[in-house]
């Protein structure tokens, strides 16, 4: 019998009460392993009311003692590795090397976030005016938000409340209903780290949920990551509710091949980027283009053999490249624009729409495919597609390649290969994307710098993590101080105050 999974509010396990249930499968059999309750708009505010509780005392914690907890939540999760990843890849499918690396990553924002005395830091200048000083401070919202994506159930999450609770805020997060089991349990182990009850809030459920923390009037902000689609709607909604939104969506991430790069390490970079966490990636590279027909003919004709020799293999098998899709129907769906492509009249070099493994004939596996001549005007080019699905669009010039990532509807990220120092440079001056890898197949940047994309990958001003992230989940205020001399007064101006 499948076990029931719960909420987190308050610094405790609390059970469901709507008697709505989604389904938590194990992606590498089939079979549903978990129920996850999803909550009424009373249970959101719940945990909204926990976050509020907590709130005063956690702001008014010196900066040090919020990263001293920081310091031990990086040492327990490290600590807890093993456990953390084996839970992520039975929920989600991603082998376990990979899970580790999710939480890895998700780990390097825990870091960033230890500094945060730092990070909070004003601004100050002495002697403004006559006997006046002006100084800034930063200070943090209240209750924020979260609402993850299945795909890298530890990393957001992380992404999202370390920055946000070390600033000094108290948070709710909405996991993706697909694999809840690991932000739970991340909450747990930030309450073993000394944090408060309720600084971490863990919420599960569906639109009901999402649309609860959206209308929240106590919650000041949130950050979404998922589907274009469903970041839209986050950020018009949470927008019109008068909340601060940064919400990321879909990308279609190029790779533009020079003639003059290293073929070899480009083949190597496109099959890790193209098809590792099978093609569930934001970063993945989903698009291959070759600079001329010959080197398109050259780079599909090595990529043909490495595309059908990839591994595909249970989550748990150390040897495989990558293990199953998230669910049936995200299989089913990205098996659909492999039909659409060939009707569409693209080249399908390699097909993974009939790949079975033995064993697991009910678990969610696909291979890999490849597409050669896709065309800009396909829809399977110009959706997200988000398997294990690599597309070649072959350009005739520099100038040519360059436009298509420009042109997409999606600007997450994008990677040259060259080994002209000019052209890169040109490249991603000139790109309209927002994350540029060269020589880098995933360009996804270190903490301490800033993730977001442009256009339809991207709704809001502000980027996730490093110190934009610290922007995004605190306020300004600036003080402006005088203290005369002796007491003496100097009566009533009437003229705007200027600093002559």
């Amino acid at each position: 019998m499948a076990r029931e999974l719960n909420h987190f509010i308050g610094g405790k396990q609390v059970k469901g009460t709507s008697g709505r249930f989604g389904d938590v499968f194990n992606p590498t059999t089939g079979e549903v392993q978990a129920r996850t309750p999803f909550a009424t708009g009373g249970e959101v505010r719940n945990a909204v009311d926990s976050a509020q509780r907590a709130f005063p005392e956690w702001a008014a914690q010196n900066p040090q003692k919020r990263a001293r907890v920081m310091f031990n939540f990086k040492a327990l999760v490290e600590k807890h590795m093993d456990e953390l990843a084996h839970m992520l890849s039975s929920e989600h499918g991603k082998v376990i090397a990979d899970s580790k690396g999710d939480i890895q990553r998700g780990l390097e924002v825990i870091e960033f976030a230890c500094g945060i005395p730092h990070l909070m830091k004003g601004e100050y200048t002495e002697s403004a005016g006559t006997g006046i000083d002006v100084y800034s401070m930063r200070q943090p919202l209240g209750v924020v938000a979260g609402i993850t994506p299945f795909n890298f159930p530890a990393m957001i999450p992380m992404w999202m409340f370390g920055v946000a609770i070390a600033a000094g805020n108290t948070f709710v997060c909405k996991p993706s209903e697909k694999d809840p089991s690991v932000p739970l349990r991340l909450a747990e182990l930030f309450m073993e780290a000394g944090a408060p009850a309720g600084v971490l809030n863990v919420i599960n459920g569906d639109k009901e949920a999402v649309d609860a923390i959206l209308k929240d009037p106590d919650i000041r902000a949130v950050s979404f990551v998922g589907s274009t689609v469903v970041a839209e709607h986050v950020f018009t909604t949470g927008t019109a509710h008068g909340k601060r939104v940064q919400a990321m969506g879909g990308a279609k991430n190029h790779a533009i091949i020079m003639p003059d790069a290293d073929l070899d390490q480009v083949v190597d970079d496109l099959i890790g980027a193209g098809y590792g966490s099978a093609g569930e990636r934001c970063m993945a590279i989903a698009v291959a283009v070759p600079v001329t027909d010959k080197l398109g003919d050259e780079l599909v004709k090595r990529l043909k053999p490495r595309v059908e020799a990839l591994k595909v293999a249970p989550s748990t098998d150390p040897d495989a490249n990558y293990g199953p899709m998230v669910t049936r129907e995200h299989r089913d769906k990205v098996k659909a624009y492999i039909d659409m492509g060939v009707k569409e009249g693209a080249e399908l070099v390699v097909d993974g729409r009939e790949f079975r493994m033995q064993g697991y004939e009910k678990g969610f596996f696909l291979g890999g495919s490849l597409f050669d001549h896709v065309k800009p005007n396909m829809k399977t080019y110009q959706d997200e597609i988000f398997g294990p699905v690599l597309q070649v669009v072959r350009a005739k010039t520099f100038d040519e390649a360059a436009a298509l990532p420009s042109k997409h509807q999606y600007g997450n990220g994008v990677a040259i290969f060259t080994r002209d120092g000019d052209a890169a440079r040109e490249f991603a001056a000139r790109v309209q994307v927002g994350m540029v890898g060269i020589n880098v197949p995933i360009p996804v940047p270190l903490a301490y710098h800033t993730f977001g994309g442009w256009k339809r990958s991207a709704f809001g001003d502000v980027n996730q993590h490093g110190p934009e992230g610290v922007r995004f989940f605190t306020k300004i205020k600036t003080v402006t101080a005088r203290w005369p001399k002796g007491g003496a007064r100097e009566g009533s101006s009437f003229v705007i105050p200027t600093m002559r």
